[in-house]
């Protein structure tokens, strides 16, 4: 292959390569989202500067995905933690959990989602939406709302999920020190909320050493809400670099 074929191949085996160029657009994304209170110093110990944590918060998400244009159907669990930076309020994506391998290779390549592979699920089991994450065999989550109980206004449903996003990227050189160690931000776009619904819900988190949710224990759960949409992602920009920044 001459060095200009290589170039232009997009990501590896240069033959079969792991993800399609996007972007990516998401049709009937499922979203089961809880939002509960936690211990306030252990979000502080985990959450990167710049970015500050102002309320004890969490959200715990699942998101079933079945149709996405290039990487077909997957499913992802999740916590963000709401933070601001320089007066902005935003989501930050501490740890994702998805059952898919291109998903996950475009996530942490293309962008810098915190993506590792787990085993989430999103399902109706008579009058209860469930969400459960398996780290190998072993729970880790599982989250359970009465299923449609109460209509969400859809611009409340919008502000839920149209926070910016960010992500911490962080790329070892071949000496082991960091080559990339950056924040980012990225933002959901052309958004379509075709249905949203309240209602009660629960949440327990199970200690697992390599999938560590319940390290942010839930203390009392605020709120929970169950979207459907249909969007895209933009592409994320750094807004902070380590290793040229103090």
């Amino acid at each position: 292959m001459r060095k200009d074929e290589v170039m232009r191949q997009f990501t590896t085996p240069l033959d079969a390569g792991a993800y399609p160029i996007g972007p990516y657009r998401f049709y009937n994304r499922e979203y089961l989202n809880i939002v509960y209170k936690t211990d306030m110093e252990k979000l502080k110990k985990i959450v990167p500067e710049p970015l500050e944590v102002k309320e004890p918060f969490v959200k715990f998400e699942i998101m079933k995905m079945p149709d996405v244009t290039g990487l077909g159907s997957y499913t992802e669990c999740g916590q963000v933690i709401p933070v601001s930076m320089d007066g902005e309020e935003g989501d930050y994506l501490h740890a994702m959990y998805v059952d898919s391998f291109p998903a996950i290779a475009s996530g942490r390549e293309i962008a810098a989602y915190p993506k590792k592979l787990g085993k989430p699920s999103l399902f109706v089991d008579s009058d209860t939406l469930v969400g459960l994450l398996d780290y190998g065999s072993l729970r880790v989550a599982n989250a359970t709302m009465g299923y449609k109980h109460f209509p969400l206004d859809h611009q409340e449903a919008l502000k839920e999920i149209i926070k910016p996003n960010y992500m911490l990227k962080k790329m070892p050189g071949y000496d082991g020190r960091p080559r990339i160690c950056e924040l980012v931000r990225s933002e959901i776009t052309d958004i379509k909320i075709l249905g949203a619904w309240s209602g009660p819900a629960r949440l327990e988190l199970f200690a697992h050493a390599l999938a560590p949710m319940a390290d942010l224990p839930v203390l009392e759960v605020v709120s929970a809400s169950h979207i459907v949409t249909e969007l895209s992602l933009a592409s994320p920009t750094v807004v902070y670099d380590y290793l040229t920044e103090k």
